[in-house]
């Protein structure tokens, strides 16, 4: 039972890790907030400014487009775009 326990605890801990991993893409056109914050680089400010521009304004024609959110600039951009896509298939 003891083992059972342990090996759920860490289950768990790796479903809350929230960081995304190499190879997983967040897709910002139908990415909640809490998705977008899993992207490293991403915080609860700039995951919420992406969805309301994304909601005002329409979805994203690429990735490079986020730079009209307000905060997200070159530098954070060049942060965040390797864990984010506008790629259906992701």
């Amino acid at each position: 039972m003891k083992k059972i326990m342990v090996v759920l605890m860490f289950l768990m801990s790796m479903m809350l890790a929230g960081e995304v991993y190499a190879g997983d893409m967040v897709n910002v056109n139908t990415a909640t907030a809490a998705q977008l914050e899993m992207v490293k680089g991403v915080g609860p400010k700039t995951a919420a400014a992406i969805v309301a521009y994304r909601t005002e304004h329409g979805n994203f024609s690429s990735v490079a487009g986020l730079t009209a959110v307000k905060g997200v600039g070159d530098k954070k951009l060049q942060k965040i775009a390797d864990g984010l896509t506008v790629d259906q298939k992701h």
